[in-house]
C-alpha cells in the first residue's frame, strides 16, 4: 500500500524558514520521481517542485527560496523553505510523478505576522 506522510508544517512569521518531510512507503523511493504540491484555501492544488535523479524543477513562485532534497536510505523527501511569505500559506503534499491520484494528508504551513 502506497503511503505518503507529510510533517513539519506550522505557523511561522514572514522571512522565516521551515523544512517539511515526507515519509514514503509502498514505492521504490530511490528510483521514483517525486513532487511537492500545495493547495491554498479556495484554490486548486498546484505543483511547486518536481525532482528526478539529479534534476529538480521549481515553480517560479518558489524558485530561489525552496529546495527539494531526498534521503533514499530513509525513503524520505524534504522541502526546505526559506524567506517564507504570506502567499506561501497552504497545505503541502508530496507524491510521485505522476501523482496517480495518490496523496497523503498534507501538512499545513501558515505564514503570518
Amino acid at each position: 500500500q502506497v503511503q505518503f506522510v507529510e510533517s513539519g508544517g506550522g505557523l511561522v512569521q514572514p522571512g522565516e524558514s521551515l523544512t517539511l518531510s515526507c515519509a514514503t512507503s509502498g514505492i521504490v523511493f530511490r528510483t521514483s520521481a517525486m513532487a511537492w504540491y500545495r493547495q491554498a484555501p479556495g484554490n486548486e492544488r498546484k505543483l511547486i517542485a518536481a525532482t528526478s535523479g539529479s534534476l529538480t524543477n521549481y515553480a517560479d513562485s518558489v524558485k530561489g527560496r525552496f529546495t527539494v532534497s531526498r534521503d533514499n536510505t530513509k525513503n524520505t523527501l524534504y522541502l526546505h523553505m526559506d524567506n517564507l511569505k504570506p502567499e506561501d500559506t497552504a497545505v503541502y503534499y508530496c507524491t510521485t510523478v505522476p501523482p496517480n491520484n495518490r496523496w497523503g494528508q498534507g501538512t499545513q504551513v501558515t505564514v503570518s505576522s
